[in-house]
């Protein structure tokens, strides 16, 4: 992939060290590239739980893939959260509505299932997840009675 050079620049500035290096053997000889390990998003992909929306990230710089990947396992591997409970973090951070990814709903609803989670259970953490599209009534309601208002006022 050419990049102009002021492109290459800034998009240096975001890279990992590796990704860099990468970039800039690419046009020296492609054959040559260091890939870094990524067991994690190999595991990921061959068992269907990689999101096809991370694949061009992932392509730029997979040693930072990896590792922003591994980050967010960590409160588990460290035994601060327990596995089901970490699924429920994940049912609730898929199914908001500031993300509505059904795919992570269902992935992480059926491992929750599989850990011992009970229907009830995962119903109770959707029912709480969907208290944030309360803020849009939060938002808009006060702004509704001003306008009310003020056009009451306007018409006095």
């Amino acid at each position: 992939m050419e990049l102009p050079d002021r492109t290459t620049a800034i998009t240096a500035a975001h890279l990992s060290p590796s990704a860099m290096e990468n970039m800039m053997n690419a046009s020296a000889n492609p054959n040559e590239i260091h890939q870094p390990t990524t067991p994690l998003i190999d595991r990921m992909r061959a068992a269907g739980q990689w999101n096809q929306g991370w694949d061009s990230f992932a392509r730029l710089d997979p040693e930072w893939t990896e590792k922003f990947l591994e980050a967010g396992q960590l409160p588990v591997s460290r035994g601060l959260i327990d596995p089901k409970t970490y699924e429920f973090l994940a049912i609730a951070v898929n199914a908001s509505c500031t993300h509505m990814y059904s795919p992570g709903v269902r992935r992480h609803t059926r491992k929750a299932l599989q850990l011992g989670a009970s229907p009830e259970e995962i119903m109770g953490v959707l029912e709480c997840v969907a208290v944030l599209g309360l803020h849009s009534c939060s938002l808009g309601a006060p702004i509704l009675l001003e306008e009310m208002a003020r056009l009451e006022a306007e018409a006095e």
